[in-house]
């Protein structure tokens, strides 16, 4: 089946945002890549902010995220956060070129491409936070700000990501990741079950 002229500009841009950053792709570069006329590319999306707000939508956690939040429904509750938070991993190891230069040139977005940017986090928090609440609600969990529940939870493990592969970490000390994964985990579900909840679905 050919590849649609959407997916294969949403698969340019990916591509360029990743090597170049949202700042030095172009429009022209990425319709050239996608190989389309820059005018097709605004047909579909009608910016260049647009075009990388589509990119974020598709290519990051947040749309694993959503599909993995049925899933993980009628799972223990520490084994759904090991889920989440190997999947987070995955994610962010196949995404880590994008997520290298997104952080070196964040301060030089313009105020829209900033705020597309937070908002996807948001996006993302408010994703994780709903199954925490709904915990909450069953009495299963202790009562906490589930939004910053859920900030940290992503950043216990973004901070790790951070280290291993950009702080060069993994170069100095080896540590196992299904190692790391599990015992955050315990941390977090040690602050957050209720001891003796059961551990059941969370909708």
């Amino acid at each position: 089946m050919a590849i649609k002229t959407r997916d294969k500009i949403l698969n340019a841009g990916l591509k360029l945002i990743s090597t170049r950053g949202y700042l030095g792709a172009t429009t022209k570069e990425i319709a050239r890549a996608a190989g389309v006329a820059e005018l097709t590319v605004f047909r579909h999306f009608e910016s260049k902010e647009k075009l990388f707000e589509a990119v974020l939508t598709r290519y990051t956690f947040l749309p694993v995220l959503k599909e993995m939040i049925p899933e993980i429904a009628g799972m223990p509750y520490e084994k759904a956060l090991r889920e989440i938070a190997g999947r987070q991993l995955q994610v962010l190891s196949l995404r880590r070129d994008m997520v290298k230069i997104m952080h070196a040139e964040m301060g030089r977005y313009p105020e829209k491409v900033q705020e597309i940017y937070h908002s996807f986090i948001d996006q993302l928090i408010k994703v994780l936070a709903a199954y925490f609440d709904g915990l909450i609600k069953k009495g299963l969990l202790r009562e906490f700000d589930a939004e910053l529940g859920a900030r940290a939870f992503f950043g216990m493990f973004f901070s790790y990501f951070n280290a291993q592969e950009f702080l060069m970490r993994k170069k100095h000390r080896t540590t196992d990741q299904d190692k790391v994964v599990s015992e955050f985990v315990k941390i977090f579900v040690q602050g957050t079950l209720i001891p003796g909840a059961e551990e059941t679905e969370a909708v």
